[in-house]
């Protein structure tokens, strides 16, 4: 048995995809007149061979109407080694219709063997039909798998059929269970082809090629889909409950080197309606290179890319400020890995340590900070207003006096959106830093120091810590209902990378007093958000009409929670800058007298633990200044 899976391996590696088809298809032809022959012979009991030209054209008719059939069903274009379950499907009904078709033929030419047509005879070929076809695709099976036939745990498809689709097929051949079952491409020259044994589709045929070798995932390995094929393709294919992953770029991976641990999920914001835009180096060098640079709260999400970011650009030295201890331990190890001669500092300790901060920037000669050290969950901060003010307020009050004494030449704070006409406490302290920022910039000014202040203000980045994102994420892995708090509430949204790179970008073109605003596109709704978060995980979401995988539940709108969000006071006053993401706009100030006189009733407030009387004065000083 060994020399015959031997010989029949050696065969199909020297034959084409063509020739293996003709191969089948006459052996089909022959199957089919052997089944019609012992049908007739098995009801007759007459074992004679054909021998007159009516019983020859009889015989003939069976391959001559199925065959089509076949070909129809995509009988040809399964690989058989990997689907025989699906070629033995298309077999039962490829023979259903096929019986069907030759008792009308056989009626209306009247070319049977004997003049009629006993009524067993179309069940009995109809049946031997099945069982030799049958029984020659589990035989090629055997044969040229060497091993019993074995149902793949996973069918999949590849949207694309170039070179990286090639290479991911060949990875997924050395993966039990796992089957390519079809290509999906829009080149014309392609569609209709079969490369390496698996047939190309095109795009139009989606729904068939699901439905037919019943996929379960869909790779996207066509990097030049724009973004709303991108858009459309993953809605399309979500609608049947299939997953959609895609491979890295061509050019983040050697050619040939593709292995199926390299394809990832389709990140949420590349469906978000952004295109990206190239950094200008001459920015980042402006910005960092060459300089001690420090970060507050180095260990968030937003600081934490911070470094990361800053650390490609070549500073002479980074200070990481972080007051959580596991967070500093867990950036200062990221960042050594990657660059293990870097010179990293961390620096474990709060905010409103004002020695500690004085002695960090010092010590170490910080000439760029960014400060994004802040309590930033809108819900938790209405319910601890207390200790949000005194962070996210005294804090940055306490790093911008720091700052400024010590001589730093940039200082950035991090700022929200929320900031904008604040409804909560959140918000309202994002404010505060503003004009704290804006007065130490105004300071600057007049002692002719050339120190900058400046402020970057965006709204919510994906993935950050407390936003709905990663909630949405562990609701959807849990298979419980998602819970959203208003359907019409809308937000800004960008990835956290592109909101790190922005940030350092616009630090360069700081004049002092600046509240840049970063181009966050059209606001998204939450709710749609949420929706096609699902269908990346391939499941379906319930309606009432029709029941689904996950439920989508509006709980309400928390304390605090606007509806949508703002980036201007006034956005026809916002102007370019030279970046075209980064935009820069006027702010109102407050006079020194009128802060700081704020800023001493706040420290009242704060130390007699009197929430109401710190909220009146946090809201009564935005409502002076705007």
């Amino acid at each position: 048995m060994n020399w015959l899976v031997f010989l029949a391996n050696s065969v199909s590696r020297t034959l084409s995809a063509r020739q293996k088809r003709v191969i089948l298809v006459l052996l089909d032809s022959s199957l089919l007149v052997l089944a019609l022959w012992t049908s007739y012979s098995l009801r007759l009991r007459e074992w004679a061979p054909p021998t007159t030209l009516t019983q020859f054209t009889a015989l003939a008719s069976a391959p001559v109407i199925a065959i089509p059939i076949f070909y129809a069903l995509g009988l040809y274009k399964i690989v058989v080694s990997y689907l025989p379950e699906r070629a033995l499907w298309v077999i039962l009904q490829g023979m259903t219709y096929a019986a069907i078709c030759w008792i009308v033929f056989s009626f209306v030419t009247e070319a049977v063997v004997y003049g009629f047509v006993p009524r067993s005879v179309p069940i009995l070929y109809w049946a031997l039909g099945i069982i030799l076809l049958s029984s020659s695709r589990l035989m090629v099976k055997a044969l040229l798998g060497g091993r019993s036939v074995t149902v793949p745990a996973k069918v999949v498809a590849i949207f694309g059929a170039g070179t990286g689709a090639l290479n991911l097929k060949s990875a997924f051949a050395q993966e039990p269970g796992i089957a390519v079952a079809a290509f999906l491409d829009d080149d014309p020259n392609l569609c209709g082809r079969v490369l390496g044994g698996t047939p190309v589709y095109d795009p139009s045929e989606l729904n068939d090629v699901i439905s037919r070798f019943h996929i379960g995932e869909i790779i996207l390995s066509n990097s030049s889909l724009s973004l709303k094929q991108r858009q459309a393709l993953v809605e399309q294919i979500s609608a049947h409950g299939v997953k959609v992953r895609t491979l890295p770029p061509l050019n983040d991976v050697a050619a040939g080197r593709y292995v199926v641990n390299q394809i990832r999920e389709i990140d949420i914001d590349e469906l978000l309606g952004r295109s990206s835009v190239p950094p200008e180096p001459d920015l980042f060098e402006r910005a960092v290179t060459g300089r001690v640079v420090m970060v507050t709260g180095a260990g968030g999400s937003i600081g934490s890319e911070l470094c990361r970011i800053i650390m490609r650009w070549a500073p002479k030295r980074l200070v990481l400020f972080e007051a959580n201890e596991f967070a500093l331990y867990t950036i200062e190890q990221t960042l050594l890995a990657a660059q293990p001669d870097s010179a990293v500092v961390p620096v474990l300790g709060s905010v409103t340590d004002a020695a500690l901060l004085r002695r960090a920037i010092e010590e170490h000669g910080v000439e760029v900070l960014y400060h994004a050290a802040a309590h930033k969950h809108v819900p938790l901060l209405e319910v601890n207003a207390l200790e949000g003010i005194r962070n996210n307020v005294l804090g940055t009050l306490t790093v911008a006096e720091q700052a400024f004494e010590a001589g730093v030449g940039s200082f950035v704070l991090i700022s929200s959106d929320k900031a904008v006409r604040p409804t909560n406490v959140m918000g309202a302290t994002k404010r505060w830093a503003e004009l704290i920022v804006q007065q130490h910039a105004e300071a600057a000014r007049r002692r002719g120091t050339l120190q900058k202040f400046s402020a970057v203000r965006f709204g919510n980045v994906l993935g950050s810590n407390g936003s709905v994102v990663p909630l949405f994420k562990r609701q959807i892995a849990e298979g419980g209902a998602i819970t959203l708090t208003d359907g019409r509430m809308t937000r800004y949204f960008m990835s956290i990378h592109e909101a790190a790179e922005l940030i350092v970008q616009a630090s360069a073109l700081s004049q002092g007093g600046d509240v840049f605003l970063l181009e966050m596109g059209e606001p998204i709704l939450i709710r749609d958000l949420a929706e096609t978060m699902v269908r990346l995980a391939g499941l379906k979401l319930s309606t009432p009409e029709t029941p689904g995988d996950i439920d989508i539940i509006e709980v309400g709108r928390r304390p605090g929670e606007k509806l949508y969000e703002e980036l201007f006071y006034d956005p026809e006053r916002a102007a370019p800058t030279e970046h075209p993401r980064i935009l820069t706009a006027p702010d109102s100030a407050c006079a020194d007298n009128q802060l700081g006189s704020a800023l001493d009733e706040l420290r009242r407030a704060l130390n007699d633990h009197d929430e109401a009387r710190a909220r009146a004065v946090l809201f009564g000083l935005i409502d002076k200044a705007t």
